[in-house]
């Protein structure tokens, strides 16, 4: 938590001094989201489940048909591990990761004011997944790991992204995906291998 703090009172100023030597055109965003999260690996079953994303991003111009983003997002993302349960019936256990990403874009004009399509890279700090105490004694299926095993996950992830983004000049919606290029499982015991991807939809309203 003290990092998120940290990390919001650095960002902050950054957003507010963008915004202040910008021309007319760049504007700070508000946005509101759902993503759905999924841990893809081989070592043991997953289902991906949805969550939400608030934050904050800047779009400006940068270069002839060239615009820039920057933005800090909160998001709660979920996603179900399949487990067995003492009594060896299957369960879908849910587990929860919150954090902080920051990314930065750069955008082809595709239609001024209206349509825009995306890349760049997205750094997240996590937090530890959590779940449901109910199944703490739960084993992941097809492994020896007890739900709790996975819980250490890595504190900073790094993801390419590429998104869209439409709509009229106050108003866009951008949907956007990434793939996290680092082992989420690095953490956990044994030679355990996934890697996360996100598909995100937001609403921003450019003040």
């Amino acid at each position: 938590m003290k990092k998120l703090i940290l990390l919001l009172a650095f960002t902050f100023p950054l957003l507010s001094m963008a915004q202040y030597g910008s021309r007319d055109s760049n504007r700070i965003g508000i946005l509101f989201g759902l993503n759905q999260f999924n841990l893809n690996t081989s070592d043991f079953n997953t289902k991906p489940s949805n969550g939400w994303n608030i934050g904050l991003n800047v779009h400006g111009n940068f270069y002839n048909n060239w615009d820039m983003s920057y933005g800090i997002q909160f998001s709660e993302n979920n996603f179900y591990v399949e487990t067995l349960s003492p009594s060896f019936a299957t369960q879908d256990v849910k587990y929860k990761i919150s954090g902080v990403q920051i990314t930065l874009q750069i955008n082809k004009r595709i239609i001024e004011n209206h349509l825009y399509l995306g890349v760049g890279p997205l750094f997240q700090i996590n937090g530890d997944l959590t779940y449901d105490d109910r199944y703490e004694n739960n084993i992941i299926k097809e492994t020896t790991l007890n739900v709790a095993d996975i819980t250490k996950s890595n504190k900073v992830s790094f993801y390419p992204i590429i998104s869209l983004l439409g709509g009229i000049k106050h108003v866009r919606m951008n949907i956007s995906y990434q793939y996290g290029v680092m082992n989420f499982l690095n953490n956990v015991p044994g030679n355990f291998k996934g890697n996360t991807s996100v598909l995100n939809g937001n609403i921003i309203f450019y003040l």
